[in-house]
C-alpha cells in the first residue's frame, strides 16, 4: 500500500485508541488525543494511571479497548512499543500508527508479518489531520 492509502485505511476506523495518552497538554500523548477530538473522531485514551483524559474515560490497556477501535496511535518509547504491539495484534487491532519516536524495527517487522497496516515512516497524525493548540 502507498503511504496515502495506509493513512486513509487507518483513518477509516470507527474509533481510535491513543496508547500513551497523557494528561499533560504539552505532551504528544495529549495532543494526539485532542487532535482526534478536534476532528470529531471517537477516541479512547489508554493509560493505566488515569481515570480520564480531556473528558474521556481511559482504559487500562490495549486489551480493554472497545471492539470498534480498529486503529491505534502509539506514543510510547520504542521498548514499550515492542511490548504492546503483540497485545494489539491479539486484540484484533488492524492499524497501528507509531508516532515519531515510538518506532521500533522489531515491532514494525512483527506488524508486517501479521498483515497489520503499520505507519512508522515519521508521519505525524498531528500534521496529517491538522492540529490546533488552543
Amino acid at each position: 500500500m502507498a503511504a496515502k492509502e495506509q493513512i486513509d485505511t487507518f483513518l477509516a476506523s470507527p474509533a481510535f485508541g491513543v496508547v500513551g495518552a497523557s494528561t499533560n497538554r504539552h505532551k504528544f500523548g495529549n495532543k494526539v488525543l485532542r487532535c482526534y477530538q478536534q476532528h470529531g473522531r471517537r477516541v479512547v485514551p489508554v493509560n493505566p494511571n488515569e481515570k480520564e483524559i480531556e473528558g474521556v474515560a481511559c482504559v487500562v490497556g490495549i486489551g480493554d479497548l472497545p471492539q470498534d477501535v480498529e486503529s491505534i496511535s502509539m506514543i510510547t518509547p520504542p521498548q514499550v512499543t515492542e511490548q504492546l504491539v503483540p497485545l494489539a495484534i491479539e486484540k484484533g487491532i488492524k492499524n497501528i500508527w507509531m508516532q515519531p519516536g515510538a518506532e521500533s524495527a522489531e515491532a514494525i517487522a512483527l506488524c508486517r508479518q501479521r498483515d497489520i497496516n503499520v505507519i512508522a515512516d515519521g508521519s505525524c497524525i498531528l500534521v496529517v489531520l491538522g492540529y490546533h493548540d488552543h
